[in-house]
């Protein structure tokens, strides 16, 4: 089975995805595979260049500031940069998958309700946080301005929207309580997987 986790940027995802693994659980982080395919695929590099100039790499690799300068102010150019990874994201993820030998995986993806990629999961796990705390995350994490993280806030779906369509869901504020949820969130999985085989 697949269970998709997703959550608004600064919800604490990755916290949650790495409650999961210490219980066993194979992850997939779909934006670090992108993050990594963006760097070693000479053809995303062709094709990222060609949508967003020659700025978009430097000698370091993918030049991230610029890229999110770009996308997250123009709907349009964040739907062509996503229509030219999220396809090679898909294929490693399928062939990642395949090699996994557990009752269940967790794909962890920030954007898995807007570009339909919830479909292709069993279940929905979605992870929230009070809009104060998520910006004050990614001030420390990013180092970004208030601005730029409304700015990629802008581009998410809102929770409400999203709970309507998750199985699950966790308020990530203390990592306790968010521990506890996780162990109960992975019996109740089981529990589910083993009753319908």
């Amino acid at each position: 089975m697949i269970v998709g986790l997703t959550g608004g940027i600064g919800s604490g995802k990755t916290t949650v995805a790495g409650f999961f693994k210490k219980l066993g659980v194979p992850v997939y982080i779909a934006d670090d595979e992108a993050k990594r395919l963006m760097a070693i695929s000479p053809d995303i590099r062709k094709e990222i260049i060609q949508l967003l100039g020659r700025e978009a790499y430097t000698n370091n690799g993918l030049n991230r500031t610029y890229v999110a300068a770009k996308v997250f102010k123009d709907t349009h150019l964040l739907e062509q940069l996503n229509a030219i990874v999220h396809p090679r994201v898909a294929i490693h993820f399928k062939n990642w998958y395949h090699r996994q030998d557990s009752p269940y995986v967790i794909k962890e993806a920030a954007i898995l309700f807007e570009n339909g990629g919830y479909k292709e999961c069993d279940f929905m796990l979605l992870v929230t946080a009070p809009m104060h705390m998520r910006i004050e995350r990614l001030k420390k994490r990013d180092d970004s301005s208030e601005e730029e993280i409304k700015d990629r806030m802008g581009t998410q779906w809102s929770d409400a929207r999203k709970q309507a369509l998750s199985d699950f869901s966790i308020e990530n504020i203390f990592m306790d309580q968010t521990k506890e949820k996780v162990l109960r969130i992975h019996n109740h999985i089981l529990l589910r997987i083993d009753r319908k085989w």
